[in-house]
C-alpha cells in the first residue's frame, strides 16, 4: 500500500512508542511504502528542532537531522507540484495532499484534525495511524 504520512505522524513515531511508531515499523518491514516530499522533509526537520521537542530528542540520543536521515531511509522522496488550496484552516496541510497525489498514494496517515475531517480527497483516503493499522491487520 502506498502511504503519505503527515509530519505529526512521523514526529510521534520517531519520538514515542505507539501506533505512529508502528507505521514506521510497517514501512521498515515493507508492509507499506511511505512517500514524502522535500517540503515535508524540511517541515519535519523544523518541527523536530523546536524547543518543546529538545528534551525528548536528546533523550533519544539523536539529533533532528539524524531522525530525518533515518526517516529518509524508509520513505521515498518525490517531487510534489503545488496544488490549489484544499485545507482552508491550515494551508500547510495542502503539501501533504500534494505529496499523496504525486506519489499516487492510496492513503494519507495523519493525526491532524484538519486533514482527518476531509476523510478523503479524490481517491486518497485520510486515516489515523490506528485506522491504517487495523486495515493492514497489524
Amino acid at each position: 500500500m502506498r502511504v503519505t504520512a503527515d509530519t505529526n505522524t512521523i514526529v510521534s513515531g520517531s519520538l514515542w512508542h505507539g501506533n505512529p511508531r508502528r507505521i514506521l515499523e510497517a514501512a521498515h518491514s515493507g508492509a507499506i511504502e511511505l512517500f514524502t516530499s522535500r517540503k515535508l522533509i524540511a517541515e519535519l526537520e523544523e518541527v523536530l528542532g523546536r524547543g518543546k521537542f529538545a528534551a525528548i530528542v536528546s533523550k533519544a540520543e539523536l539529533s533532528p537531522r539524524e531522525i530525518v536521515r533515518n526517516y529518509r531511509l524508509v520513505a521515498t522522496v518525490i517531487r510534489a507540484e503545488p496544488i490549489d488550496s484544499i485545507v482552508i484552516r491550515d494551508p500547510d496541510d495542502d503539501e501533504v495532499i500534494a505529496c499523496a497525489i504525486a506519489s499516487r498514494s492510496e492513503v494519507i496517515v495523519s493525526g491532524d484534525n484538519d486533514l482527518l475531517e476531509l476523510k478523503q480527497y479524490k481517491n486518497i483516503r485520510i486515516l489515523t495511524a490506528t485506522e491504517l493499522l487495523l486495515e493492514l491487520n497489524l
